[in-house]
């Protein structure tokens, strides 16, 4: 796995790739680190660890200023940053990175996928989310499932909010949800 950090304005993200001679590297993580914090206490390394049969020794963290375009999964990194710059100047709607969903259950990914669903700039609640994937009663289970998303950002997780027309949750922070909808024109009710 190779680690990256970027920043973007006030906000830091952790980028993760994955490494694999027989296959095209794909995007594991895209996640807010908190100020302060390291790649190392994101919290999903516990579970990348497990679920690829990593030890500690198989993450490599390069500073973005460092990557090499000549490198698949560092390229993959470069060109994930150069798309988070382009979404944060108002340049880009919709990504167009290869992710690896396979750390989330069934449910999760077809939670994640229709997230990818919500046009930039739109956004749904819980129950209409539930809806889109045929589970009307699971707006809870699909709230839980939001919030296990590896790709902020680019699985637009911030997009869902609750029936009130309120906010609702987000990991990354609240404050974070409410400058990405507000970046993409999205007024809510506090």
């Amino acid at each position: 796995m190779i680690v990256t950090t970027a920043v973007f304005g006030s906000h830091q993200l952790t980028l993760i790739a994955s490494v694999n001679e027989h296959s095209s590297p794909k995007l594991v993580e895209v996640n807010w680190l908190l100020a302060g914090n390291s790649w190392h206490r994101s919290k999903s390394i516990p579970k990348l660890k497990k679920h690829y049969g990593l030890a500690d020794q198989n993450f490599t963290f390069i500073n973005n200023d460092s990557l090499s375009k000549s490198e698949p999964a560092q390229a993959l990194l470069i060109n994930a940053i150069e798309q988070l710059k382009a979404y944060f100047k108002g340049d880009r709607q919709n990504f167009d990175l290869p992710i690896d969903a396979s750390l989330g259950t069934h449910f999760q990914q077809r939670v994640w996928q229709a997230l990818q669903d919500i046009g930039y700039g739109e956004t749904i609640s819980y129950a209409t989310l539930a809806q889109n994937v045929d589970n009307p009663k699971g707006f809870r289970a699909v709230a839980n499932a939001n919030s296990k998303n590896p790709f902020s950002i680019i699985v637009p997780c911030h997009r869902v909010i609750a029936s009130d027309g309120k906010l609702g949750g987000y990991t990354g922070g609240l404050d974070k949800k409410e400058y990405l909808l507000g970046l993409e024109g999205v007024t809510c009710k506090t």
